[in-house]
């Protein structure tokens, strides 16, 4: 009973807040567009393919969910200067809380155009647009309330007296996004970007309110790599982030291990570990292989929640493919991973 009183009141907690936090993940580094658009066509190949899941609260409860899907590629290389790219994509994410009370969906298009700043394109400076539409639905007979619960417990049988009078709602909700990404001496990079998500701060409610509006969602990010005795490179990416009066500071890196000798697509594996502040220690591995990177991380949880969830948070794994048919891309150094 009280292990089922508190997930209902993390999740009645949680959406009462629901237009002051987005669905985000932990590898924010693997999941570019929903970080920030102005990262679309910004990697080293012809097209990319990228996937995220993650499964939050498993050890008190029925686990959130949160899964995207996303492909981008960049357009009119043979039009535009050498030393720019234009990138375009699309991406489905989808969203389950509450035992599959509230789920939310969202399909997103972006485009991103990546100046060049120099003759050799060695840094450049993007901006980025995306447009998303959301759709958000209360299944109203899997909430409990407290008008429910008797002295035996949770009763379907008594009615909960509430009425949802827009069980389903959708919108189009905008987003910006501003990065700049350069190469330092040879070998090693910098990037640094800001997004400004729900520009237009849409109306969001299951009742009949239409002052409820969504808050927006800035962010401020940025990393680097550099290498290590000329075969190794370390990684490391810092992100800010602020919705209402929910913000979110994370920082970490992983360490690269070169496993052989192949120069265009070198089996690397990775560990290491970010810190969510006064929330989650997250240690992460990661293999690249082939054209393919595969990221896992586990939240050990060390917020004032530890007690009930006794240091576990949220599983998640992010894989993403880049199909590149010529080894020497210029922008093989200078693309962020991390």
């Amino acid at each position: 009973m009280k292990r089922a009183l508190l997930f209902l009141t993390i999740f009645f907690s949680l959406n009462n807040a629901l237009r002051a936090q987005d669905p985000h993940f932990s590898q924010f580094f693997a999941s570019p567009m929903t970080l920030n658009p102005a990262f679309t066509g910004l990697f080293s190949g012809d097209y990319r393919l990228s996937g995220n899941y993650r499964s939050q609260w498993r050890s008190i409860s029925t686990p959130f969910v949160t899964g995207t899907a996303a492909v981008d590629f960049g357009i009119l290389k043979n039009v535009i200067s050498y030393t720019d790219i234009w990138g375009v994509g699309l991406m489905a994410m989808y969203d389950r809380s509450g035992g599959g009370a509230l789920t939310s969906t969202f399909l997103s298009a972006s485009t991103a155009y990546h100046k060049g700043l120099d003759p050799e394109g060695n840094h450049t400076i993007a901006i980025g647009l995306q447009g998303t539409l959301v759709q958000k639905r209360v299944d109203n007979e899997k909430l409990r309330f407290e008008n429910q619960i008797d002295n035996n417990g949770y009763n379907p049988s008594i009615p909960s007296g509430e009425t949802l009078i827009n069980p389903k709602i959708s919108y189009f909700d905008p987003n910006i996004g501003i990065l700049y990404n350069g190469l330092i001496g040879e070998s090693s990079n910098i990037y640094m970007g800001a997004s400004y998500y729900h520009i237009t701060q849409p109306t969001e409610s299951f009742m009949d309110q239409t002052q409820n509006r969504l808050s927006y969602r800035w962010t401020l990010h940025g990393g680097g790599s550099a290498p290590i005795n000329g075969v190794n490179r370390i990684h490391g990416s810092i992100l800010y982030m602020k919705q209402s009066t929910a913000t979110e500071f994370t920082f970490g890196g992983a360490y690269g291990f070169t496993m052989d000798d192949t120069d265009d697509k070198p089996t690397v594996f990775y560990v290491g570990s970010w810190y969510r502040w006064k929330d989650a220690v997250i240690p992460y591995i990661g293999l690249e292989i082939k054209g393919f990177q595969v990221g896992l991380t586990y939240d050990t949880n060390v917020s004032s929640l530890k007690p009930a969830s006794n240091y576990r948070g949220g599983l998640e794994l992010s894989l993403i493919y880049i199909h590149s048919r010529n080894s020497m891309n210029k922008y093989k150094t200078l693309c962020p991973r991390f």
